[in-house]
């Protein structure tokens, strides 16, 4: 009997508690400072992608999520004095581990991190998130340093 009547304290102590349910599309948490998310690309003042397809992101990768397709030595029609583009990139983000260390090792400030947390869709193939997927999600960054701009 004082075994139940134990269990049946702590019942309406948490019934009278706060409470710790959230209803999570209308609200969310607010994410700390330094969270490290989903990575994304980002394009430069001129709408020109700020990758430059060096691959340091992909060989960095501890679990080899993210794959670059160079353009090859003639590089890519039209994009002016930029060294070169990539042809492809994807971010498996199933496999992504959210380490951050894509975003560190960039040369060119091309790869940032999310804020957001949720990430979903109904197949793995939705997952695997395309250049332009991936730009999307970016936009434009406002640099200071022009790299590029023709003097």
């Amino acid at each position: 009997m004082p075994a139940f009547i134990n269990g049946f304290k702590i019942t309406i102590r948490h019934f009278f508690s706060k409470r710790v349910t959230m209803q999570y599309p209308e609200e969310k948490w607010t994410v700390p400072e330094g969270y490290r998310g989903a990575p994304y690309l980002v394009k430069d003042t001129e709408n020109r992608v700020k990758c430059v397809s060096c691959q340091l992101c992909e060989f960095v990768c501890p679990p080899k999520a993210i794959r670059i397709t160079p353009p090859g030595p003639e590089g890519l029609p039209g994009v002016g004095n930029v060294e070169k583009g990539p042809k492809e990139f994807e971010i498996d983000m199933l496999r992504c581990i959210f380490c951050g260390f894509c975003q560190e090792v960039c040369p060119e400030e091309a790869i940032f991190l999310m804020k957001t947390y949720s990430l979903n869709g109904q197949s793995r193939k939705e997952m695997v998130f395309n250049k332009e997927k991936l730009l999307a999600l970016g936009g434009v960054h406002q640099d200071k340093i022009m790299k590029w701009k023709n003097k």
